[in-house]
């Protein structure tokens, strides 16, 4: 079945040739925009910035923005898209296919979970990312009760969810031969769910036959890119970015937390690279407390200079004593 082909290089607004720092650049602008929490038009927001999540998921990625761009530069986005051959080791992610017990071919699709068909049918969970859809065991004979199979999809969760839990609505789409039912699940995310936490819907996956039990539907944890944070299990990391005077020197710093900004103290001599920890400002444990935020020292300095700059980075230079090398 076709989808729409997405152009990521288009939606981050990047030439196909960007640094891997100008697409990070250019995600960071745009998550920033559309974050949700911040849009005016919240729903019009939710869908770009998941939209721009997706193509930096793909294309921070080295890996797979090495397989996406063997697609080639001539498709248009918004085109009907079909994988070509040498793609069957990643196709089938969004949409689960197989026989049941008695030949009767099945189908599975997933709606609601924040990534598009197009990233499903390329990376998703059949893609030999993370393994596939269920185990797949051998058909008993035919008459016996047979449990049905789990079905699993990947569902995208912002970090502002997984600090304080939400409620998602995700559709399936069961196809048992021509007949066709969907499902509308409401889906709980508790606070403290981490990268690759299965959420299970009990009964919901593939029927059993014979009088056997239904199979389970596990949606798989993708926790969404954000714009100022990177992700180590419940810790957060922070790049602040700082003079050279005000490593030297030390400085108050505002740094962003998922619950607001917080003042911490750049001490004299900070390194770069040099970590400070803000404590229980990370994400939410399940049993109670909070991982850490990380901040992370990076001494940026001027790429141009005025004349009286020059001057005073001259005279520096000539006084000081430092000497990196000894």
């Amino acid at each position: 079945m076709p989808v729409q082909y997405k152009d990521y290089y288009e939606i981050l607004g990047v030439p196909r040739s960007a640094s891997e720092s100008e697409i990070k650049k250019a995600f960071r602008k745009l998550a920033r925009e559309y974050h949700p929490d911040v849009a005016k038009d919240k729903k019009r927001a939710e869908e770009k910035f998941k939209e721009v999540n997706e193509a930096y998921e793909v294309l921070g990625d080295p890996a797979k923005r090495k397989k996406y761009d063997e697609l080639g530069a001539n498709w248009k986005s918004g085109a009907d898209f079909r994988p070509p051959p040498g793609w069957e080791g990643f196709s089938s992610g969004q949409t689960f296919r197989g026989r049941g017990g008695a030949g009767q071919e099945f189908e599975f699709h997933f709606g609601g979970t924040g990534f598009s068909d197009f990233f499903e049918q390329l990376f998703g969970s059949m893609g030999g990312r993370r393994g596939g859809f269920g185990r797949f065991t051998n058909f008993k004979e035919q008459g016996l009760a047979e449990r049905g199979r789990d079905i699993e999809g990947d569902i995208m969760v912002t970090l502002e969810e997984a600090t304080r839990g939400s409620v998602r609505t995700v559709n399936v789409r069961h196809t048992v031969g021509r007949s066709v039912k969907t499902e509308t699940h409401q889906v709980k995310i508790p606070p403290g769910v981490t990268e690759g936490q299965r959420l299970r819907i009990a009964g919901r996956g593939e029927a059993g036959s014979g009088g056997g039990a239904a199979g389970d539907l596990y949606l798989r944890v993708r926790l969404a890119r954000h714009p100022d944070f990177e992700v180590a299990d419940h810790d957060l990391i922070y790049e602040a970015e700082l003079a050279p005077w005000e490593a030297v020197l030390g400085t108050n710093l505002s740094v962003p937390t998922l619950d607001g900004r917080v003042n911490i103290r750049i001490p004299p001599g900070t390194q770069h690279g040099q970590k400070l920890r803000v404590r229980e400002r990370g994400l939410p444990f399940r049993d109670g407390g909070h991982g850490d935020l990380m901040v992370i020292a990076k001494i940026t300095v001027p790429a141009k200079l005025s004349e009286a700059e020059k001057k005073l980075w001259e005279q520096l230079a000539r006084e000081s004593k430092f000497n990196p090398r000894i």
